[in-house]
């Protein structure tokens, strides 16, 4: 698929879009050279099922607890 120029997406930006929506990749770009990809927003949609890990995943009571000083120091270089 031939890239499209930027001047050229800048003048049938409607049309691109269109095309784009109806599934086709158009890659737009400059002397060649694909710099962005026009998708349909449908491909970055994430599909989530909640509960999918319902009993699955155990929270210790621990889980809130302040982090031993060793560990500290390690993130912030300063112990406590």
């Amino acid at each position: 698929m031939p890239v499209i120029s930027i001047a050229e997406a800048k003048k049938s930006l409607s049309a691109l879009v269109e095309r784009a929506a109806a599934g086709e990749r158009i890659e737009i770009g400059a002397r060649g050279r694909a710099l962005v990809v026009l998708v349909p927003a449908i491909a970055f949609e994430r599909r989530m099922t909640f509960g999918t890990l319902a009993g699955k995943l155990v929270i210790p009571p621990e889980f809130d607890a302040p982090l031993p000083g060793h560990v500290v120091q390690d993130f912030d270089g300063v112990d406590r």
